[in-house]
């Protein structure tokens, strides 16, 4: 398939984004010049830079095959690195289940993307009491849906976390199967925003909830 041509939405009955790349002609000469200016702006990780990794056909939602393994590839060369990155064991354990894009009836049809993945808590991301750790769960939580917002919308929504705030609720032991949902809020230039809710699927309790803020990184500052 074509990166030039994929639509980003896969279903027929979905609007016609195009793909990440931004299109030659715009509607308007406002819209033109703004992607313009991103298509001159140096991006700190861009998605369609990384190598194909893992397989994305078994993840559902309505982004198209293309858009959801270049999600895919963002989260394992930049969320799981190599075997000598922190959290590596943990990230590639991560399974996402779904990956969606669709217009918020609240914000005016303005577009909001959701991922959901899926993790078996294992030994290894447990404290001293035999619980998942509020670090590991942090780690967990940093995943946003903002790259596929950011895909949809010919913005990189691959940032820095700027800031974090999580609300613990309720422990989770070894075996225990999470679902992790997080939507985006909001999308500028450079700010972006996502909430995050994590679920133990064997009991059903709320594990943590959390709100985050991320950022593209000025390139000469890193």
């Amino acid at each position: 398939m074509s990166s030039r041509s994929s639509p980003v939405y896969a279903s027929a009955a979905s609007p016609a984004y195009e793909s990440y790349t931004p299109s030659a002609s715009s509607s308007s000469s406002s819209s033109s010049r703004e992607n313009h200016l991103r298509r001159r702006i140096p991006a700190w990780v861009d998605p369609e830079s990384l190598a194909n990794c893992g397989d994305a056909s078994q993840i559902q939602g309505n982004v198209s095959p293309y858009v959801k393994q270049l999600i895919l590839n963002t989260f394992i060369a930049y969320g799981a690195g190599d075997e000598h990155c922190f959290g590596h064991s943990v990230a590639k354990a991560v399974k996402f289940v779904d990956i969606s894009v669709y217009g918020s009836h609240e914000k005016q049809s303005r577009m909001e993307a959701t991922t959901v993945a899926e993790i078996v808590v294992s030994k290894s991301m447990l404290n001293g009491a035999g619980m998942l750790h509020g670090g590991c769960l942090a780690f967990l939580i940093d995943n946003t849906p903002l790259v596929a917002l950011g895909l949809v919308r010919n913005i990189n929504g691959v940032g820095v976390t700027q800031s974090m705030n999580i609300m613990f609720h309720s422990p989770a032991p070894a075996g225990s199967c999470l679902r992790i949902t997080s939507t985006s809020v909001a999308m500028g230039a450079r700010i972006m925003s996502a909430r995050c809710e994590v679920v133990n699927e064997t009991t059903g309790s709320v594990v943590a909830s959390a709100y985050l803020n991320k950022m593209q990184p000025k390139i000469p500052k890193l």
